[in-house]
């Protein structure tokens, strides 16, 4: 008897998982295409890839764009139980960890860009130039790395070499082989949100005593960039919440199958999906100049088909 619900469960769980997956290659289609529209408006026009912010959203764009891809396919290799050698998951997993700390470092700059543009205009050319920008990138690239190698540090030390060799199901887990490291794991990326945290609160306060002191024009440049900084505090907020994800789906496997694979097909497209699609085109549409560009490069298109 109890093989046999065993047996239904299974067979259940399966048929849903299924169906998930179907929907969700249908999701990641349409916000793959909505990033990718996005990135072929930031080439449109010279003054988007040659002014900081616009250069930095791009940074998420294409950031987001490749965890949207690469968490698709290892979804789909999971779901055809195809395993490869550890190495070559190494590799690929490297990739993604570092893009997924990309984006919320990036924010963290895009941040500080509008707080010296509104604190600080006459040095924002000098700091904020195409040159520094480009610099900015690498800094950035650096930090999110810092991560993956403290977890990959950990590993290889935990690790025998017959393990590189064995066939496994690629993700992030198989990395995690005691406890300890899940710990590390997450201290690390929780350090780096309460700096990123701090960072943001910080620019906030600063362009908030900007925007009580200015009048006129520059006192609607302040609100907005307040409200820039707000959207930014916010997507950190769903990335953070990412992090907890796995905790939470870890207690609730131990509860119920069915239960654990509905919330963590809510968590992946609530917390991993949608913000990386609908984050950035919010913030593009909040942009005037990018909002009128991603319009007539839409209108273009149109035209051309009919």
């Amino acid at each position: 008897m109890a093989d046999n619900n065993s047996l239904f469960y299974g067979e259940v769980a399966h048929q849903q998982f299924t169906y998930q997956i179907i929907i969700l290659q249908i999701l990641v289609m349409i916000f793959l295409c909505i990033n990718f529209l996005l990135i072929v408006t930031f080439f449109q026009k010279e003054c988007f890839y040659t002014t900081a912010r616009y250069i930095l959203f791009a940074v998420t764009l294409l950031s987001d764009s490749f965890i949207l891809f690469m968490s698709d396919v290892l979804l789909l290799l999971t779901y055809f139980r195809f395993t490869m050698e550890l190495w070559l998951c190494i590799i690929i997993i490297a990739w993604i960890f570092v893009y997924f700390m990309v984006t919320p470092v990036t924010l963290t700059a895009m941040t500080l860009e509008r707080y010296v543009a509104i604190c600080m205009p006459l040095r924002h050319a000098e700091l904020c130039s195409t040159h520094s920008t480009m610099h900015c990138i690498l800094i950035i690239h650096g930090l999110s790395s810092v991560p993956y190698i403290v977890v990959l540090s950990t590993f290889f030390a935990s690790a025998s070499f017959s393990l590189y060799k064995q066939y496994k199901i690629c993700s992030v887990e198989i990395f995690i082989l005691y406890k300890w490291q899940a710990h590390i794991r997450s201290a690390i990326s929780q350090f780096y949100f309460l700096i990123m945290c701090i960072i943001i609160a910080f620019s906030y306060v600063k362009i908030m005593h900007v925007a009580k002191a200015a009048s006129g024009e520059n006192k609607k440049l302040s609100r907005k960039g307040l409200r820039t900084v707000i959207l930014h505090a916010f997507q950190l907020l769903l990335c953070l919440i990412q992090l907890w994800c796995p905790f939470i789906e870890a207690e609730i496997l131990q509860i119920d199958l069915i239960l654990f694979i509905n919330v963590r097909y809510f968590n992946y497209i609530t917390f991993i999906l949608a913000p990386r699609c609908l984050s950035p085109l919010i913030y593009g549409l909040r942009d005037e100049m990018f909002f009128q560009a991603l319009k007539n490069l839409f209108f273009g298109m149109y035209r051309r088909n009919i």
